[in-house]
């Protein structure tokens, strides 16, 4: 659609398209996100864990339920934190952040089971952030960023449960928050955009 690849600061990949004045976008509505596994994860998880701790398809729902809100929830907090307005709805000053989850791998799902099972980790584990901006009005799609990272704790082997996952996969999204909240603000510094051509690798 037009976007020249940059290289990027912060994130892996990323694509802008050139002459775009972000100036105008004082306010961010934000999607929800899509999310999807690493397509081994559950077959990994369950090859290894007895028939009562398997992760289900329904296990599988709900942490993807519960990555879906978090990522919005900590995106909006964060454009929030930065000055920016949380809208809902289109408009001039308006730009739309389309964020999706794909090949999220989470080291220890932490599923109900009969018995009781402890399981350490040094991460919890690890994600694709994929981000869209759009022009909220014309749909026009205006860059694209791509990074990974793993969901790091302490650094140190601990046990790891549904509440460390979500403490840990919480910080990996504000880590991304901050990095888009960032970027906008020097993509308005540097307005209207004229990215060089990113070198090939």
């Amino acid at each position: 659609e037009g976007l020249v690849e940059v290289k990027p600061k912060r994130m892996d990949a990323a694509w802008l398209l050139p002459g775009v004045d972000f100036r105008q976008y004082s306010a961010v509505m934000i999607d929800e996100p899509d999310v999807a596994f690493d397509k081994d994860w559950m077959r990994n998880m369950n090859e290894s864990r007895s028939l009562s701790r398997r992760v289900s398809k329904e296990d599988a729902e709900k942490i993807a339920a519960a990555t879906r809100s978090g990522l919005v929830e900590v995106f909006q907090e964060e454009f929030r934190k930065a000055g920016y307005t949380i809208t809902t709805a289109p408009g001039a000053d308006v730009l739309r952040l389309s964020p999706s989850i794909v090949r999220l791998y989470i080291n220890a799902p932490d599923v109900m089971s009969a018995g009781r099972s402890s399981t350490y980790t040094i991460d919890a584990g690890e994600a694709t952030l994929v981000l869209e901006a759009r022009d909220s009005v014309s749909g026009a799609l205006l860059g694209m960023a791509v990074d990974r990272r793993e969901a790091r704790g302490t650094g140190f082997v601990t046990w790891t449960n549904s509440v460390t996952n979500r403490s840990d996969f919480r910080r990996l999204f504000q880590q991304w928050a901050k990095i888009c909240v960032k970027g906008l603000d020097e993509l308005k510094a540097a307005s209207p955009v004229s990215p060089a051509p990113a070198k090939p690798k």
